[in-house]
């Protein structure tokens, strides 16, 4: 039986019947490309807007965040390697339909509740769940939040776009080099990142970890890159912390943390340190 190639991003894998991909959540089940994760749930929980980070979207309001399991990245430092990085015999999961997750929504109205975001673990690698999701949300009078690293085709982009409000985007470094180093796509997310502003709210986040992507030249190489769409396009530069498999790497020093953001501000209105 011959393989079939998953076009969901730059991976492109070639899967033979009942194969998982590299995300460890999508596979070929009777000759078709599909998500084994749609509809599980690992995590679930209302959280404050500005957690996303999302500083400048209904700044003050609340959304209810869920996320599965997998991602298409392999990133040493990944905060949330527990879901991200399990598979569906790995860990534990609820199953929530798109009516279920909505009326969940609804429901948490009275609490400041404004919609969904789409996050913890890649919410794109299964983008036919978030599809399903945006699309009764939106019917719904429900804001749409997608939490990603971008590293996606544009066609998959383009099928959520008229659904989705804003995103946050994972913009983890700004060379090939340290892109490679996360089996990650460069030029994929610089233009996930322009298509996204096109059509939604976006604001951008980067992880500074110690003698990885912490320079001053990446820095400023970044927030120009941010400033040629928009000035005013935020951008969140937090601080790392020692996890997965970079235990043994320090935290960022806050003041590296603090000097990074004050070198964004020459070209970006909206900075924030985060973690610090």
């Amino acid at each position: 039986m011959s393989k079939l190639k998953c076009n969901v991003c730059h991976h492109h894998c070639k899967l033979s019947e009942n194969q998982i991909g590299l995300c460890k959540a999508r596979s070929n089940v009777g000759e078709k490309i599909g998500p084994v994760n749609y509809a599980k749930i690992t995590s679930i929980a209302l959280d404050p807007i500005e957690k996303k980070p999302l500083r400048r979207f209904y700044p003050g309001s609340k959304i209810l965040s869920v996320g599965s399991f997998g991602c298409n990245l392999k990133c040493s430092f990944c905060q949330n390697h527990e879901i991200s990085m399990a598979g569906n015999e790995e860990i534990i999961t609820q199953y929530a339909t798109s009516e279920d997750l909505i009326q969940i929504a609804l429901d948490l109205i009275p609490e400041g509740n404004i919609g969904v975001a789409y996050t913890y673990n890649e919410p794109l690698i299964c983008y036919e769940f978030v599809r399903d999701c945006a699309m009764l949300a939106k019917k719904n009078k429900l804001k749409n939040v997608v939490v990603t690293n971008g590293c996606f085709s544009e066609e998959i982009l383009e099928e959520i776009l008229p659904f989705i409000d804003a995103f946050n985007i994972d913009l983890k470094g700004f060379s090939d080099k340290f892109y490679k180093g996360i089996s990650g796509d460069f030029e994929l997310v610089k233009n996930f990142i322009k298509l996204a502003y096109k059509h939604a709210h976006i604001e951008i986040t980067t992880l500074i970890i110690p003698d990885e992507n912490d320079s001053e030249e990446e820095i400023i190489n970044l927030s120009n890159f941010i400033a040629s769409m928009d000035k005013e396009i935020p951008l969140h530069i937090s601080r790392f912390f020692p996890c997965y498999e970079m235990k043994e790497k320090r935290p960022t020093d806050i003041k590296k943390v603090y000097d990074l953001a004050k070198i964004a501000r020459r070209k970006l209105k909206y900075v924030y340190e985060g973690n610090c």
